[in-house]
């Protein structure tokens, strides 16, 4: 399918690696130009140099900056004051009980993982209304359907997220801009990758075992029983990203491999 993005200018948060990479490295073969995104400029060359392997005529621009603070975010305006494509991929997650989570790691998970949505697309929205095209993503998370007990405060900022895009949508009434959420499942991402490998040390298995008995405990409910690859979550979010998608809007779309046991 032509996902017409030729000549699009998108920019995906956190994009260095993982998701965030997968998706910059799709848009970026469906030719849209693409601006990559992290906290140094090393991993943002790393990211652009991998997206420039896969796809060699690429457009492809850089910005180190922390989108999870108003100071980076305006870095970002400054360079880049205009988009057509907005992915909101930042965030940041970590296993704890509910009980020792402070203050202070409630506001960071909070600022990083939805204020950073809102900075982003309070800049880039009115513009894309002016221009009458645009597209804005949310990555959010099945997480935000299945709150995790270990990490209450990560499956609450993805529920937020969705509530946040829904409500933007109700702003483009009539118009050819949409807002939408896209929600993973246990995808194999860098973090991941990571931890599956020091399970396997550890217990002395092999990584197989090891995703095998994560399915089969931790989330049996999972009718693929495996981990999604991020090439899967970004050709989603490419389709949603292009005009071909021009009639979903408002939408959570789920990736997650069945995990969430709902239709709706």
């Amino acid at each position: 399918m032509e996902l017409k993005l030729s000549g699009k200018i998108s920019l995906v948060s956190g994009s260095t690696a993982g998701i965030g990479l997968a998706i910059a490295t799709e848009l970026a073969k469906e030719g849209a130009t693409v601006i990559v995104n992290g906290r140094t400029q090393e991993r943002v060359k790393r990211a652009i140099d991998q997206i420039k392997e896969i796809a060699p005529d690429a457009k492809v621009h850089g910005v180190a900056a922390d989108l999870g603070t108003a100071t980076g975010a305006e870095e970002l305006f400054q360079q880049f004051p205009e988009v057509d494509i907005l992915v909101n991929n930042l965030g940041i997650y970590g296993a704890k009980a509910f009980e020792d989570i402070s203050d202070r790691e409630w506001m960071n998970i909070l600022e990083v993982n939805v204020i950073s949505g809102v900075r982003l697309a309070r800049q880039y929205l009115p513009l894309m209304l002016t221009k009458n095209w645009g597209r804005i993503i949310f990555i959010s998370s099945e997480s935000a359907l299945n709150i995790p007990a270990e990490m209450i405060h990560y499956g609450v900022t993805k529920t937020a997220q969705l509530s946040l895009a829904r409500g933007l949508a109700e702003t483009t009434v009539g118009t050819n801009v949409t807002v939408n959420s896209v929600l993973p499942g246990p995808t194999r991402s860098e973090g991941v990758e990571d931890f599956i490998q020091g399970l396997a040390e550890n217990q002395k298995v092999t990584r197989e075992q090891v995703e095998k008995e994560f399915f089969e405990k931790t989330r049996p409910s999972s009718l693929i029983q495996r981990f999604a690859e991020t090439s899967e979550v970004a050709a989603l979010v490419a389709f949603i990203a292009s005009p071909v998608s021009s009639a979903i809007n408002g939408a959570a779309l789920r990736v997650d491999g069945g995990v969430v046991r709902s239709i709706v």
